[in-house]
């Protein structure tokens, strides 16, 4: 999947498959994780957000079932 990088401090980059409802996050540590079953609309808020790392902790993580990405 392809990443787009963005301005957080926290993260690095982030992507998006409307297919699968994948949302892939790069964070700063270099870690990329699978956020599954994530509605377009969740992944455009988080791009959205004045703070990408706190609104991924607090409306995505745990709300998303997810795995470190291969």
């Amino acid at each position: 999947m392809r990443r787009y990088p963005v301005r957080s401090s926290a993260l690095r980059a982030v992507g998006y498959d409307f297919e699968t409802s994948t949302l892939e996050v790069e964070f700063a540590s270099g870690g990329v994780y699978d956020y599954e079953d994530v509605p377009p609309e969740a992944a455009l808020q988080l791009l959205e957000a004045d703070s990408l790392g706190r609104h991924l902790a607090e409306h995505i993580r745990g709300a998303y079932r997810s795995h470190r990405a291969a």
